[in-house]
C-alpha cells in the first residue's frame, strides 16, 4: 500500500471509530473544552403532568386540537408548572405556546401535525433573518419565558409544502408538472412556482425573505402568505431543552432559537425536503450556552447554523452567540453541515464542533459573511469530522457571500474566488473571520478541498488545519488570507494543483502530502509575503510553480 492511502485510512478509521459512538460517547460534551464554559443549565419542570386529552382533545387526525392545547398549557401555568402529555394519535392543531415552567412531551406514537390554515397564524413581531421584522406566528413557540420544554419520541410535522415556493430545478420534471396542475401561481420566467399571488406579491422585491418596501404592520399584513413561520422558535428564553422528537417537513426554518441562554438540544431528528426553500435544520441565533448532542438533520437549506443578526439590526443588538458545543451529530442534505453566518454581525466567539458526520450536505464546515455584515467570528474549534459526498467544498471561509447556496453560486459561475480585488476602508460594516483551529478532517468526494476566501481589507485571519485528508475534484485554495498553518494535512485532487495561495500573508506549510504527479503547490497575485513550505513536500515528482508576481515565497 503506498505511503498516502496508508494516511488515508489510518485517519479514516481513526476518525469513524470516535465519530459513531453511542449516545454520549461514553464522555460529558464538556470534556477537554478548549474554552471556559458553564455547564449548561436543564429547565425545572414540576412533578405534575396532564393529557391534552383532559382538555377536550381528541388525536383523531381531524379535531382541531388548539383550544385544548392553550387550555392545557393555562392550567398547568396556574399551577406553577407541569408536563402536558400528548398520547398516541394524530393530533391537529394550530399554534402552540408554551408557559413558564412547562414541557410539551409526546408518547412515540404520537404526531402532531400543523393546520395549513394560514388564518391560525397571524402576522407578529418577530427576529427572522437577523432582522427585527414581522412573520406568521411560529407554529411551536414561547417568547420571554424560562424552564421550557419539548420532549418524548414522536413527530412533530409543521405540513409545509402548501406554505414554500418551489424551484423548477430543484424538482424532477413529473413533480413540477403535478404541482403546477395543484393551483398556485407562477414567476414571470416560468421558473418557481408560488402557492398563492400573494406570496408572489411578496416575493417581487425582496431581499431574501424580507420585504424592502414594508415599512408597517399594515404592510406585513398585505403580504402574509410570504411570511412563512418558522415550525419551532424560542425567542429570549432561558433554560430550553429539545430532547427526543422528529421535528420535520417544516413551512420555513424547521427550528430556530433567538436570544436564549441555557439551551440543551439532544438526540432529536430534523427533516426537510432537500428542495426545501429557506428549510434550515436549527438556527441559533444570539444565544449563550449551548450544548447540541446525538442528533441528525436532513435538511433544505444549512443544517446546524450558527448566527447572531444582520447588518445594522445585529450590531446594534451586539448579542454575540457564544459558549457552543455540538457532539456526535450527523448532517445528510443540507446547503452546509455546520454552518456560521451569514447572519454573524453580533459575532460568534468559543464554538467546539466535535464528532459529527456530514454526507450529501452541499459544503462540509461553511463559514460566510459578506461586506455591510460587521461582526467578528473566534475562537472557533472543530475536530474528529469525517465527511462523504460533498458538493462544493469540504471547508469553506467565504467573506464574499452572495445570498445563494454554494451549489448555486456554482452553476451560475461565482463559485471561484475574487483575485486581486482593490480594498475597501475597513470600518463597522467589515465582518472578520479569525482564531479558528480544525484538526482531524476525513473528507472523500467534495469538488474543492477547501477554500479561505478573505476581503482584500480584512483577510481571514489565524487558521490552523491539522491532520485531515480529503479526497477531491480540485485542492485547497487560499486566498487573501493571514497567518495560516497547514500541517499534517494531505490533499487528493483529482486534477490540478494540491494547493494554490493567492494574495496571502504568513503561510506556514509543513507535513503536507499528495499524490504522486501532483503539482503540490501554485503561488500568485503580488501581495504574498512569508510563504513557507517544507521541501519535503516538493519533489523530482511533485513540482510547485511560483509566478513571477509573488514574492517572499520560502521552500525549505
Amino acid at each position: 500500500m503506498k505511503p498516502i492511502l496508508r494516511t488515508f485510512v489510518a485517519a479514516a478509521i481513526c476518525a469513524l471509530a470516535v465519530g459513531c459512538c453511542g449516545t454520549d460517547c461514553g464522555q460529558s460534551a464538556y470534556t477537554n473544552v478548549p474554552f471556559d464554559m458553564p455547564r449548561v443549565e436543564r429547565p425545572d419542570i414540576p412533578n405534575r403532568t396532564v393529557s391534552v386529552a383532559e382538555f377536550g382533545g381528541k388525536g383523531d387526525g381531524v379535531t382541531l386540537n388548539t383550544e385544548a392545547f392553550a387550555k392545557a398549557f393555562a392550567h398547568l401555568a396556574s399551577k406553577g408548572g407541569g408536563k402536558v402529555e400528548v398520547p398516541a394519535g394524530v393530533w391537529l392543531t394550530g399554534p402552540i405556546v408554551l408557559e413558564n415552567h412547562t414541557e410539551l412531551h409526546l408518547d412515540q406514537d404520537a404526531i402532531i401535525v400543523f393546520s395549513t390554515d394560514r388564518d391560525l397564524y397571524p402576522v407578529i413581531e418577530t427576529i427572522f433573518e437577523g432582522r427585527d421584522t414581522y412573520r406568521c406566528q411560529p407554529l411551536l413557540s414561547a417568547f420571554d419565558k424560562h424552564d421550557v420544554a419539548v420532549t418524548g419520541k414522536g413527530i412533530i410535522d409543521g405540513q409545509g409544502a402548501p406554505w414554500r415556493a418551489v424551484k423548477k430545478s430543484k424538482i424532477a420534471p413529473s413533480d413540477w408538472k403535478k404541482l403546477v396542475k395543484s393551483g398556485g401561481v407562477l414567476s414571470n420566467d416560468g421558473q418557481t412556482w408560488y402557492p398563492t399571488e400573494n406570496f408572489k406579491y411578496g416575493a417581487g422585491d425582496a431581499d431574501q425573505n424580507i420585504a424592502r418596501w414594508a415599512k408597517t404592520r399594515e404592510d406585513y399584513e398585505s403580504i402574509r402568505d410570504f411570511l412563512r413561520p418558522v415550525m419551532v422558535n424560542f425567542k429570549n428564553c432561558e433554560r430550553v431543552l429539545l430532547e427526543g422528537p422528529v421535528f420535520q417537513n417544516s413551512p420555513c426554518w424547521n427550528i430556530h432559537t433567538a436570544i436564549c441562554t441555557d439551551l440543551t438540544v439532544n438526540d432529536i431528528a430534523i427533516r426537510c425536503p432537500w428542495y426545501a426553500q429557506n428549510g434550515d435544520g436549527i438556527d441559533i441565533e444570539s444565544c449563550k450556552n449551548v450544548v447540541m448532542t446525538n442528533s441528525w438533520i436532513d435538511a433544505g437549506d444549512d443544517a446546524i447554523c450558527i448566527k447572531s443578526g444582520k447588518d445594522e439590526d445585529g450590531r446594534k443588538r451586539g448579542i454575540p452567540s457564544e459558549n457552543i458545543i455540538v457532539e456526535n451529530c450527523t448532517c445528510y442534505h443540507g446547503h452546509g453541515g455546520f454552518v456560521v453566518g451569514s447572519e454573524m454581525s453580533g459575532g460568534v466567539k468559543n464554538v467546539y464542533v466535535k464528532r459529527c458526520r456530514f454526507s450529501g450536505t452541499d459544503v462540509g464546515l461553511r463559514f460566510k459573511s459578506t461586506r455591510g455584515r460587521g461582526g467578528v467570528v473566534e475562537n472557533i474549534y472543530i475536530e474528529d469530522i469525517v465527511m462523504n459526498d460533498i458538493a462544493t467544498e469540504a471547508l469553506l471561509f467565504d467573506l464574499f457571500y452572495g445570498g445563494k447556496s454554494a451549489t448555486e453560486a456554482l452553476e451560475d459561475g461565482d463559485g471561484n474566488p475574487s483575485t486581486d480585488m482593490p480594498a475597501k476602508p475597513v470600518d463597522e460594516t467589515t465582518p472578520q473571520f479569525r482564531n479558528i483551529f480544525v484538526d482531524n478532517v476525513v473528507c472523500r468526494s467534495a469538488r474543492r478541498a477547501m477554500l479561505f476566501n478573505g476581503l482584500p481589507e480584512m483577510n481571514v485571519e489565524n487558521v490552523v488545519v491539522k491532520n485531515s485528508i480529503i479526497e477531491a475534484q480540485v485542492g485547497a485554495e487560499i486566498n487573501e488570507s493571514t497567518n495560516v498553518v497547514l500541517e499534517n494535512v494531505c490533499i487528493v485532487p483529482q486534477k490540478g494543483e494540491a494547493l494554490k495561495i493567492n494574495n496571502a500573508k504568513s503561510v506556514v506549510v509543513k507535513g503536507f502530502t499528495c499524490p504522486e504527479s501532483t503539482q503540490v503547490l501554485k503561488v500568485t497575485g503580488s501581495r504574498n509575503k512569508a510563504i513557507v513550505v517544507e521541501s519535503e513536500a516538493i519533489s523530482a515528482a511533485n513540482s510547485a510553480i511560483i509566478d513571477k508576481a509573488a514574492s517572499e515565497v520560502t521552500i525549505l
